[in-house]
């Protein structure tokens, strides 16, 4: 193929000439003459001396660094912690309410609430005698409050109907205030707190808030203490009336029933106690057994479907009922002023 090509490019596939033969000016190695093998005694004087060498710099690798930081890092936060410790002292903060017992801390309030609207907010379950929010050294709000009550039975009503309220889009916390009513109370900052939201990563954090452990221990001695003689008045009320209603319901059905046996006994009398009713009209009898049996079939179906919604409907009563004897119970224990004694 290269001879159809033009000069100037079969020149590309043209070899080259070979290379010029040089003979080696190595001696070979059956021929060569070599000094035999020796220590390294004489070349002892050409080492450097201990004198002479120069400090080992160690370096640190790349995990002893970060790891050397970290424990730089705790020891920084654990000497500004003890330094905080010592500082702190509840008692004589100037910015404290002045009776403890009656003092609410409220939490996980928007930045955009005012003392005002807090203060309005909170009034439906009793006087507010102060409501301070508390700012940082820059003025911005820290998303938290402390409100004291005139009385506190007040405060107890708040405390426990309050907390899940939701105040400018945003449900609030409200708990008791403890650096002051409690022994060697801590706040998170200083190390202690309620609940375990901020103790490390989210497989050792948990999801709620330590009130809501509070409110579920409450709860479950609410439950172990002995109800009330007018909540097993209503109790039983409620039952009574199930009862009846239950009762009617069956009686009904029995009626249903009783008249759809009469109706059927009258129509085979019909059919067979005639002239000529057991073989002259035998197909007529034939279409209306068919027609008799669809009309049950479908009075069947309407049946079933009046029972799931009667059914429903007594649910959606019965959960009315609960919410309104719930409504009603929280409603005297306000007005009776017993809440939360075990708090």
């Amino acid at each position: 193929m290269t001879y159809c090509l033009p000069p100037h490019l079969s020149a590309f596939f043209t070899p080259k000439e070979p290379l010029k033969y040089l003979p080696p000016m190595d001696t070979p190695s059956h021929l060569r003459k070599s000094r035999p093998y020796s220590g390294v005694s004489s070349f002892i004087s050409q080492f450097e001396t201990v004198r002479n060498t120069t400090t080992q710099v160690v370096t640190e690798t790349r995990e002893e660094k970060r790891a050397r930081q970290k424990k730089e890092h705790i020891d920084q936060v654990a000497a500004k912690l003890q330094a905080d410790l010592a500082q702190w002292d509840p008692r004589n903060n100037p910015a404290n309410t002045e009776d403890p017992f009656k003092t609410l801390l409220v939490a996980r309030i928007s930045y955009d609430t005012t003392e005002s609207k807090l203060r309005r907010e909170l009034e439906v379950y009793g006087s507010i005698k102060s409501v301070r929010a508390i700012h940082d050294t820059s003025g911005k709000p820290r998303g938290y409050a402390f409100v004291e009550f005139e009385h506190e039975r007040d405060m107890k009503a708040a405390f426990k109907y309050a907390d899940g309220k939701k105040v400018d889009g945003r449900r609030i916390l409200v708990d008791v205030e403890r650096s002051r009513t409690v022994k060697n109370w801590l706040p998170r900052r200083l190390g202690g707190g309620l609940g375990g939201t901020r103790l490390g990563s989210d497989e050792v954090n948990v999801k709620h808030s330590g009130r809501e452990d509070t409110r579920m221990d409450d709860r479950s001695g609410d439950r172990d203490r002995d109800p009330s003689p007018d909540r097993n008045k209503d109790r039983d009320r409620d039952r009574d009336r199930d009862r009846d209603r239950v009762r009617e319901r069956d009686r009904g059905r029995d009626r249903d029933r009783d008249r759809e046996r009469e109706r059927d006994r009258d129509r085979y009398r019909g059919r067979h106690d005639g002239p000529g009713g057991n073989y002259r009209n035998r197909g007529r009898d034939y279409r209306d057994r068919d027609r008799d049996r669809d009309r049950d079939r479908d009075r069947g179906r309407d049946r079933d479907r009046d029972r799931d919604r009667d059914r429903g409907r007594d649910k959606r009563y019965d959960r009315s009922r609960s919410r309104e004897r719930r409504d009603y119970d929280r409603r005297k224990e306000v007005e009776s002023g017993e809440i939360i004694e075990d708090m």
